[in-house]
């Protein structure tokens, strides 16, 4: 076991002072942000541009069960997924299902992906898509649907390298402004 000591160069005093404060985010600036993300899953789109965009309202959900999983739940998940049916007209409890798996599992590994960066959480965070995406696919198979092409599959792509600009516009009105005259 290696017991060197190791150089605290982060904790001076001007370090200190610049660290990014976060405060909780409000259950209106939450619920605001679903609804936006279901507005963007249910934009008209070409049929060759549909099969790149990701789902919005699950990497929405997955952001706020990472980063406050006190604030989401399985049953905010299990209702935007019941809107997500409706509104594609899907078999009634598929995004539901999708959805729940995709908290439970970012609620098990929350502690361990936070504490990566963005970037390195993006392939975790595609991971988790790609199970809900699978997940999605089953539950059709098993209604009767045939088995979709692999293109179906790469909206999960898009997801991961919309991961960082989603949570970084998410996060960035929770930051604390700093206070000059303050101590």
């Amino acid at each position: 076991m290696n017991r060197k000591k190791t150089k605290d160069r982060n904790l001076s005093p001007d370090n200190y002072c610049k660290q990014d404060v976060y405060i909780p985010p409000s259950g209106e600036y939450i619920a605001t942000s679903l609804v936006i993300a279901l507005i963007l899953n249910f934009l008209p789109l070409q049929e060759n541009i549909l099969i790149f965009r990701p789902d919005f309202v699950a990497i929405t959900i997955i952001y706020w069960s990472v980063n406050y999983p006190y604030k989401m739940g399985m049953s905010i998940a299990f209702g935007m997924g019941l809107m997500m049916d409706v509104g594609n007209t899907a078999i009634l409890g598929q995004h539901a299902l999708a959805y729940c798996i995709a908290v439970y599992l970012t609620l098990i590994l929350g502690r361990r992906l936070r504490i990566f960066s963005l970037t390195q959480q993006a392939p975790q965070m595609g991971l988790i898509l790609l199970a809900m995406q699978i997940v999605i696919v089953l539950v059709a198979i098993a209604s009767g649907a045939h088995l979709p092409g692999w293109q179906y599959f790469s909206a999960t792509v898009t997801g991961i390298l919309l991961w960082v600009p989603i949570s970084v516009l998410l996060s960035t009105p929770l930051k604390q402004k700093s206070d000059f005259n303050a101590l």
